[in-house]
């Protein structure tokens, strides 16, 4: 009885239209929360969000964030705050994409993105390093590190303004 059971079903299945989709051509859409590759943020002006806090190394289940802070200066100013994340590394071999850095965030330094595509032939390629993070500065506008006047940013918090 049950054989005749498996065979009405393969028989159903046999007679419905595949879904396939022809990747790389055709890409199929990703729910809204899907969780994918890291992006480490930057303000409008070009000062990077991140503050060095570690907040989301300690928040990591697989331990796959390394962060190692810095003191900023007037001279070379990274982050708005006092301290800046001057390497930042994710091994992604460990990372099991839970979200929990992008929630222990104070700034939204860290955010999944949406990119699928993370394939590696060697496993030092899967440690992304702060270059390999980082958004680029937005067209028109310097990157880090940037000469500002002192005492301009003593403070780190999100809604940073630009004060030009």
């Amino acid at each position: 009885m049950n054989v005749i059971k498996g065979f009405a079903t393969t028989f159903k299945h046999l007679l419905e239209e595949p879904v396939t989709i022809q990747y790389p051509e055709q890409v199929q859409k990703f729910q809204e929360r899907y969780k994918g590759r890291h992006h480490l943020r930057r303000y409008e002006n070009g000062l990077e969000k991140c503050i060095g806090c570690s907040l989301c190394a300690a928040a990591c289940p697989a331990d796959a964030i390394w962060v190692e802070a810095a003191e900023n200066t007037d001279e070379e100013r990274y982050s708005p705050g006092e301290r800046y994340a001057k390497t930042y590394e994710i091994n992604m071999l460990r990372c099991i994409f839970c979200g929990y850095c992008e929630d222990a965030c104070p700034t939204q330094a860290i955010q999944l993105g949406h990119e699928h595509q993370l394939s590696f032939t060697d496993r030092r390629d899967s440690i992304y390093t702060k270059d390999m993070l980082i958004d680029p500065p937005l067209e028109g506008k310097e990157g880090t590190p940037r000469e500002v006047e002192p005492g301009v940013y003593t403070r780190s918090i999100p809604e940073m303004e630009d004060p030009n």
